[in-house]
Parts: structure tokens; C-alpha cells; sequence
């Protein structure tokens, strides 16, 4: 498959990537940043992956769609953790794992 069939999931994982790292910024100046802990975590695992995935998808690698999977798999995580908190990044952050989730999926089947 060409890069160009990937372009909305690759637009949808850089999207998320951005969100998540502004996320995991953004929780690091909370005032109870141990209880945001695992939302800073899952933001970084999520960032990575997105960045992975649309950098395999702009490759047109053969694991694309494996990488996808796991992709979505990350981002139905972090997405849930973010629901959990009520800042605004997270609510932000959440909405982008949730989108990047569903092109994710879309793609590895």
C-alpha cells in the first residue's frame, strides 16, 4: 500500500502524538502530579507509538498494519486514563487518543 491510502491515519497519529506530549507537559505542572503519574506515562508510551506508526505507514513498512494495531491498543488506554482527569489537556488529549484509536483500527484490518 502506498503512503498516500495512509494519509488520514498518519495525520491522525501525529495529531494525537502532539496531544499527548502536550498532555504529559502539561501534567508535569499540575499541583498533584503523582496522581497524574499514570496519564504521564501512557502519554509518552501513546506519543511514541503514534510517531511509530505514522512513520511506518509513510514508509509503507509491512508490519503497518501490526504497528496500527498496537497503536490503537495504546491509544484506547491513554484516552481512557485521560477521561479520568478533568484538566483540560487531558479532555483534549483524550478526544485525539480516541480519533487516532478509530483510523488505527480502521487500517490494520
Amino acid at each position: 500500500m502506498s503512503h498516500e491510502s495512509y494519509t488520514a491515519c498518519i495525520e491522525a497519529c501525529n495529531s494525537c502524538a502532539t496531544a499527548c506530549n502536550h498532555c504529559a507537559s502539561a501534567c508535569l505542572k499540575e499541583d498533584d502530579v503523582k496522581m497524574m503519574a499514570r496519564c504521564i506515562t501512557l502519554d509518552v508510551d501513546c506519543a511514541a507509538a503514534c510517531q511509530f506508526a505514522a512513520a511506518a505507514m509513510a514508509r509503507g513498512s509491512e508490519h503497518a498494519k501490526a504497528i496500527c494495531a498496537l497503536c490503537a491498543d495504546i491509544c484506547e488506554a491513554c484516552g481512557a486514563e485521560c477521561e479520568k482527569h478533568q484538566a483540560e489537556h487531558c479532555k483534549a488529549c483524550a478526544k485525539a487518543c480516541k480519533e487516532c484509536a478509530a483510523a488505527c483500527r480502521a487500517m490494520s484490518h
